[in-house]
């Protein structure tokens, strides 16, 4: 399968990007789901500096991002995805694209909020695509790099919520 992971990250690629998770899936391309990074040739261009040597970068407005995923089944690359954030994701599965499950790895804290894990704080908006992400057959599991045990994000949410 070509994808390799889809991640959610608001930071999307930094040391934990490049340093545990591109080794550890073998990636060789990294596909960043976002439309605001697609509009920002800046942060575009930071993001390919930061990338190791041999890994290419494909930064995606969400509404092109899943016909370019799903055309990557007859290539050789295992891609790294990576959203800012669930409703993202959600959309690609709206748009057809198909993910068994998503790593919820870096959602930060911002006001109104609330902590979910050691580094995933929701916003309503958030905790909603992510429980429709979930009835929809896609495992959600949280944790920063590949070392750490996964959580369940939807249990998680469930736990918060009582």
């Amino acid at each position: 399968m070509p994808i390799a992971l889809v991640r959610i990250d608001d930071r999307l690629i930094h040391g934990q990007t490049v340093e545990a998770w591109i080794p550890q899936l073998k990636a060789s391309e990294v596909a960043v789901v976002s439309d605001a990074a697609a509009e920002d040739e800046t942060q575009s261009l930071l993001m390919k500096i930061a990338l190791p040597e041999g890994v290419a970068l494909k930064v995606l407005r969400v509404a092109e991002a899943a016909e370019y995923l799903s055309s990557c089944g007859a290539k050789a690359q295992r891609v790294l995805v990576l959203a800012p954030g669930p409703q993202q994701v959600l959309e690609l599965l709206g748009r057809g694209l198909r993910f068994d499950s998503v790593n919820v790895g870096g959602m930060h804290y911002s006001a109104g909020k609330v902590q979910l894990g050691k580094a995933i704080f929701l916003s309503e908006e958030d905790r909603s695509a992510l429980v429709e992400i979930g009835r929809r057959g896609v495992r959600l599991e949280g944790r920063a790099v590949p070392g750490e045990p996964e959580a369940d994000v939807l249990k998680l949410i469930g736990e918060v919520l009582r």
